[in-house]
């Protein structure tokens, strides 16, 4: 009889992979989407005693309206002083509201970017600071309940960290247009107050006392500034006093829960919730612009660890080294590959993913996402079987059934770069593929097209073989 070998992979089937002009750069992705949001950045009066106006950014889907609302409130950070903070516009909350049909007003409090007045001293009167910011974001839905595109009669007030404070003041005035309340991480931490832990309890008493608006809260596990204890008592006392919150404790969310809203991998915690919660009130909750929103993250495959830099398909000795610079930077980031020769590594902003996917198909085919912040997210089209202990893979006298010229071609395929496989025969056929859209499922057709029984005996650095199976000649 005679035997076919078949070496695939070095000339016919190898794909050569250099990194094209341009790839191999890393990419800071644009912080907003690139769809219209119509934004607007309104001087709005809050106060005419003391004539005093909020600067307050607009943004809306295109179309005529009108829309629901969503009011968006900002938090503070205290590492800057008030009037050099950035106006509140990038954020993932605001992103939320366009893409489900909502025009979205983000007021800055008095004093904060470009709104004129300044707030007065907290000491430990936290209800009281939260309650004026609330009348002044009063004044702000009654200027846009006179914009004809927008329907204030059907707002949604959020807010994020004292943003969220306030939010949860806002339901103690009564408004009726406003019917639902969202708090991400909602508090108050003055430097003037050393004892905030009991001041929000009893605060978040005194508002749901007085407030009949649901409201959903958002608490993440390693908050830095609000811990699950805290907003357990803060949510224990608000519904006791008779507010009607619910309470999503999620688990640690990368390096600080507090940074939910700042991160598109924090949208799969809350706004399946989110969607359910303004659902159940009649409010919009389904995505109608997806424009708005940006990629999924994928999730893990368990192909391989995030730092196992030989792991990574279709790299050359370059581009494994551009993955390592990759491994030294901090989440957020995203690694696209193509079998084409494109390695880019993005980190930040509104759409790691769908940047580097849409850069890379500037320049390649066969784009794929490889890794994404602390894992990997690429898995083969064939799955291979596990390392099977049964040789090093390495060891070209331990294969059966190959002769001479096979060990000759396994000797070859070990130069090969992955992904590859290498299949054998009871009949002594062999074949080898590498760097293809899937080696495994070549290898096995090229060597099942004249030969019974193949199996792949190798796949990149690891024997799978183990052995003929019972009952096989």
């Amino acid at each position: 009889m005679k035997i076919t070998h078949r070496l695939l992979g070095t000339l016919a089937l190898c794909w050569t992979l250099a990194l094209l002009p341009g790839a191999g750069r890393a990419q800071a992705s644009t912080a907003a989407p690139e769809a219209s949001m119509n934004e607007r950045v309104l001087m709005v009066p809050v106060d005419a005693q003391r004539n005093i106006r909020l600067q307050v950014t607009v943004l809306q889907p295109d179309g005529p309206g009108p829309f629901p609302l969503a009011v968006v409130n900002h938090g503070a950070s205290g590492k800057q002083p008030p009037a050099r903070m950035e106006r509140h516009r990038h954020t993932f909350a605001a992103y939320y509201f366009l893409s489900r049909g909502y025009a979205v007003a983000l007021p800055m409090l008095r004093g904060y970017a470009g709104s004129e007045g300044r707030l007065h001293p907290a000491g430990c009167n936290y209800e009281s600071v939260a309650l004026g910011n609330a009348a002044d974001i009063q004044a702000v839905i009654d200027f846009m309940a006179r914009d004809p595109t927008v329907d204030a009669r059907r707002t949604v007030m959020a807010g994020q960290s004292f943003g969220g404070w306030n939010t949860l003041a806002f339901g103690s005035l009564g408004d009726p247009r406003v019917k639902a309340l969202v708090s991400f991480a909602g508090g108050m931490n003055a430097s003037s107050c050393p004892n905030s832990p009991a001041v929000l309890p009893r605060g978040a008493g005194r508002f749901g006392a007085t407030t009949r608006v649901p409201s959903i809260w958002f608490y993440g596990e390693n908050d830095s500034f609000f811990g699950p204890p805290l907003a357990q008592v803060m949510h224990e006392r608000y519904t006791a006093a008779g507010g009607r919150a619910e309470l999503v404790a999620f688990g640690p969310f990368m390096k600080d829960a507090h940074e939910l809203l700042a991160f598109p991998q924090g949208l799969p915690i809350w706004a399946p919730r989110l969607d359910a919660f303004l659902h159940q009130l009649g409010l919009p909750g389904r995505i109608v612009h997806p424009e708005y929103l940006p990629q999924d993250f994928p999730p893990p495959s368990g192909y391989a660890a995030i730092d196992d830099v030989d792991a990574v398909p279709y790299l050359d000795d370059r581009g494994r080294e551009h993955y390592r610079r990759f491994l030294a930077r901090s989440a957020p980031r995203v690694y696209v590959l193509s079998r084409s020769g494109f390695a880019g590594a993005y980190y930040g902003g509104f759409d790691p993913v769908g940047r580097g996917l849409k850069e890379c198909r500037l320049r390649a085919r066969d784009c794929f996402v490889y890794a994404v912040d602390d894992h990997v997210a690429w898995s083969r089209p064939t799955p291979a079987p596990p390392a099977s202990g049964f040789a090093a893979h390495d060891d070209v006298a331990a294969i059966p059934f190959i002769n001479q010229a096979g060990r000759q071609g396994y000797l070859k395929y070990l130069s090969m770069r992955r992904p590859k496989a290498f299949a054998i025969a009871p009949d002594g056929a062999w074949s080898a593929a590498a760097l293809g859209p899937d080696p495994l499922a070549m290898a096995l057709e090229a060597c099942g097209k004249a030969h019974q029984g193949c199996r792949l005996y190798a796949v990149d650095h690891s024997v799978v073989w183990a052995g003929q199976p019972e009952g096989e000649p």
